[in-house]
């Protein structure tokens, strides 16, 4: 499939390219002794993660330990309460941890146990990615770090109390708007100290080279499951794929899997309460480009030119710049990116939920919402969500903010 000059069939071979480059965006925009860091992770994956032992062994963990592959489920209820197109949703609430996040972080463990480091490191927002690479250390006896601002800790206290059980150590931040950025920045500071014993394993396909590439490259089992799974559930392709894009490693997981294919390929920012600036954190939509963490892509900036102050009911979507491959389909025009609010967020909530018995993260919540709008507009058809993370984590906050619904 060729996409505005792009050659489809061989994506995946040319981007990111060696520097890791979508056109341009992405890269690698760190002090000369953080780059030795990143040479020798790319070193490692390039050789490590190619060979036959580390991908026969991430395949048992997969399947013995997380509980690969995760099933499709057909939203009948729901579909018919919407019309005439029929909803699934790629169940990635199903893989062990809760959501879509031990994907990667298997992988990068497994990597740093190959490596010989001692410790992992990594930021969270919502906490999914925490506990996800908490429970990959404690599967590899690794200790674990994990840097989170100070409001995700309140908002996100199960997946704290999650992280503390499996052994790790989560250090509070306090300073700046206490959420996601400021965390991402604490790790890294704290990586740039301890690179020689530790590994960042970067939560999103964000981040210098090679994380764009990692993260999407481990989290493809969602894309290329789902593909073969839809498939052989209905005979056909989905005429629409839907995911929520913050940083957006479950969106590229699952689109990874879609993008040579004739589907329309959706990703979903966070509105929040509106388009004022301070109000939402769609960089996508309302960004320019610019560099921040490492990377270059699309991030929302202030009057200074530095990264603007984000918000969103969905800790881990509040982040003030998206993945650089993102960036790059939506040049090409290959993906479409939109925004749905915190009130359509919090409806198909508790829509999904009581109609289909399946409690989404607020996260998941927003391509849920759009899944939904879609049908509306569609008329016929199908379109499959991927589910990125179950709700048990935002049940206190949700309860507390909006009551039952």
């Amino acid at each position: 499939m060729n996409f505005n000059g792009i050659d489809f069939d061989t994506y995946f071979k040319h981007y990111p390219d060696e520097k890791g480059y979508f056109g341009k965006y992405g890269g690698s925009f760190i002090s000369p002794e953080l780059q030795k860091a990143m040479d020798e992770i790319t070193e490692a994956y390039f050789t490590i993660c190619k060979s036959r032992k580390f991908i026969a062994e991430l395949r048992r963990i997969r399947k013995e330990f997380q509980g690969r592959p995760t099933p499709i489920s057909h939203l009948e209820r729901l579909s018919n309460k919407l019309g005439n197109v029929q909803l699934y949703v790629k169940r990635e609430d199903l893989n062990h941890s809760g959501a879509h996040k031990l994907n990667h972080c298997m992988g990068e463990a497994l990597l740093a146990k190959y490596m010989g480091k001692k410790k992992v490191i990594a930021e969270t927002g919502a906490g999914q990615l925490g506990v996800a690479l908490a429970t990959a250390a404690a599967y590899f006896g690794l200790e674990c770090d994990i840097y989170m601002g100070s409001v995700d800790i309140k908002k996100q206290a199960p997946n704290v109390a999650r992280m503390k059980i499996l052994g790790a150590n989560v250090v509070e931040v306090t300073h700046g708007l206490q959420t996601l950025k400021e965390a991402v920045d604490a790790a890294f500071d704290a990586y740039s100290k301890e690179y020689k014993d530790a590994i960042y394993c970067i939560g999103s396909v964000l981040g210098p080279h090679p994380f764009p590439l990692m993260v999407r490259d481990f989290q493809s089992v969602v894309g290329i499951e789902a593909r073969e799974q839809f498939l052989e559930m209905t005979g056909e392709l989905p005429d629409a794929i839907v995911a929520c894009v913050g940083g957006g490693s479950n969106a590229a997981g699952f689109f990874s899997g879609f993008l040579n294919d004739p589907v329309d390929i959706y990703g979903i920012e966070p509105l929040g309460r509106g388009p004022k600036m301070g109000d939402h954190a769609a960089s996508l939509k309302y960004g320019t480009e610019g560099i921040m963490h490492g990377f270059n892509s699309i991030m929302l900036k202030d009057e200074n030119g530095e990264p603007a102050p984000v918000y969103s009911v969905a800790s881990g979507l509040d982040y003030p710049s998206s993945g650089p491959e993102h960036a790059f389909l939506q040049d090409i025009g290959r993906v479409k990116y939109d925004v749905i609010d915190d009130e359509e967020t919090i409806d198909a909530f508790f829509t999904l939920s009581k109609l289909e018995g399946i409690i989404p993260a607020i996260e998941s919540s927003h391509a849920v919402a759009y899944g939904m709008k879609l049908a509306k507009e569609m008329g016929k058809g199908s379109v499959l969500i991927n589910l990125s993370g179950r709700g048990d984590k935002d049940m206190d906050y949700i309860i507390e903010k909006y009551g039952i619904r």
